[in-house]
């Protein structure tokens, strides 16, 4: 193996760490919302405000991210990204102690600020590590860790943050004012502690990246700039397909215990023993247990099969995209998750929740390989690229908005005809590319 091969394999392992950490960061605040629903009894649209403030995020931040990269370097993009990220998590102490939804936001729109610098240096990053025909096998191999971080924060958020019952506000004013201050400081903490813990060990991440060498692969003056980006037929095309991958993905990641409990799944899975022992196999890795749980806490941690088919199809699709044409898989997944949707929203009960969980598995490959489908033949304008790129992440702001919104006024099942025709899309533009390759 040559010098420039390893320290090329030493900089994939420590940036695959970055994926686990984001990954697990951006399901934990999935895990957030039907909580804070809860606390401000607001509706399904309003509750997306808080997905809207961290999507967003990347709308208003990715472009500047761009431009700063291409001055300063992968790098320093890492640990500036690493550092706004932990004083995102440290805002969420304010914002629990005085129930204050306007600091939630912020501390929303602060981490995902840092998640988006990070995103726009580690993405193209990944694809410059080699060459450019294993491009999408790499990137799916660092986004299947990115998966396990999304396939591990649901465990932790049905067990920390969903395990307690929340109470109305009329439930509160009847509490005597020591009750009152007890339930509200238990309440914080319940926030407040995984937030500290995750912003302590992004510090730590932040000081290991400032002193470990990473090896260049850009030039000082990439040429050309976001006007010739902007005259990118496929680059616009695969802005596009992020900005409806994303949506459809947050909008389903994000109220799937809302639509479970809509189906009434929690009096279906604790009548059944196999699903119980399934759920209690899961809680047993905290020494916790569902027999006397919330409902919302029981449902919550079959998300994991969510996330966690999207961690086993990107290992799978690692291996798929070196052998087939990337677009290809891309289509055939897209059409997979059109069936599953359709498959969960013409039927009942557990094969409802089990075929809509599948959609997880099929998403797998498609953000790394969209991406970098996107930017083939980019040179050094990829991290310019990967901040317009970023910025069509804001779909998981507006599309979930969107199917909130479809939520309030028609249900669940018509609601879901939104995330089909993302998918459509998706296999349009896997389809275009696999045809240019063939």
């Amino acid at each position: 193996m040559t010098t420039t091969n390893k320290s090329y394999k030493t900089a994939f392992i420590f940036l695959t760490t970055l994926f686990f950490l984001w990954g697990f960061i951006t399901v934990l605040v999935d895990s957030l919302v039907p909580r804070l629903k809860d606390v401000f009894e607001m509706s399904y649209a309003k509750t997306v405000l808080v997905q809207f403030a961290f999507f967003t995020a990347f709308f208003v931040v990715s472009v500047p991210a761009g431009k700063l990269l291409s001055k300063i370097g992968y790098k320093k993009g890492i640990v500036l990204g690493l550092t706004i990220m932990a004083l995102g998590c440290l805002l969420f102490y304010p914002a629990s102690s005085y129930r204050s939804f306007f600091v939630f936001l912020t501390g929303y729109f602060t981490l995902a600020g840092g998640i988006t610098v990070l995103q726009v240096a580690a993405n193209p990053y990944v694809a410059l590590l080699g060459s450019e025909n294993g491009a999408s096998s790499r990137l799916n191999l660092s986004q299947a860790f990115n998966s396990l971080g999304t396939t591990i924060a649901p465990i932790v958020g049905a067990l920390f943050l969903l395990s307690d019952t929340v109470k109305t506000s009329e439930e509160i004013e009847q509490l005597s004012e020591v009750a009152k201050t007890e339930y509200y400081a238990a309440e914080a903490a319940t926030v407040q502690t995984p937030f500290l813990f995750i912003a302590g060990f992004i510090g730590v991440l932040a000081l290991v990246f400032s002193f470990i060498k990473l090896p260049k692969v850009m030039e000082e003056s990439p040429k050309g700039g976001y006007l010739s980006l902007l005259n990118n037929k496929v680059m616009l095309l695969g802005a596009l397909g992020i900005f409806v991958y994303v949506g459809a993905e947050v909008s389903i990641g994000s109220f799937l215990v809302n639509y479970f409990q809509d189906m009434n799944l929690a009096t279906i899975i604790s009548q059944n023993e196999t699903m119980m022992n399934i759920a209690n196999t899961i809680a047993s890795v905290f020494n916790k247990t569902f027999s006397n749980s919330d409902p919302k806490s029981l449902l919550g941690i079959f998300v994991i099969f969510y996330w966690g088919g999207a961690m086993i199809g990107r290992f799978i699709g690692a291996y798929l995209t070196k052998i087939i044409s990337p677009g290809k898989v891309l289509a055939i997944f897209a059409i997979l998750a059109v069936a599953m949707i359709v498959i969960s929203i013409t039927t009942t009960g557990l094969i409802s929740m089990w075929s809509i969980l599948a959609v997880g598995l099929f998403n797998s490959i498609m953000f790394p390989t969209i991406f970098t489908l996107s930017l083939e033949g980019l040179g050094d304008l990829k991290a310019q690229a990967s901040g317009l790129l970023c910025m069509a992440i804001v779909g998981g702001a507006i599309v979930p908005f969107m199917f909130g919104g479809l939520i309030d006024y028609f249900g669940f099942k018509i609601a879901f005809i939104l995330t089909l025709i993302c998918y459509a899309y998706i296999w349009y533009f896997g389809r275009t590319k696999s045809l240019v390759k063939s």
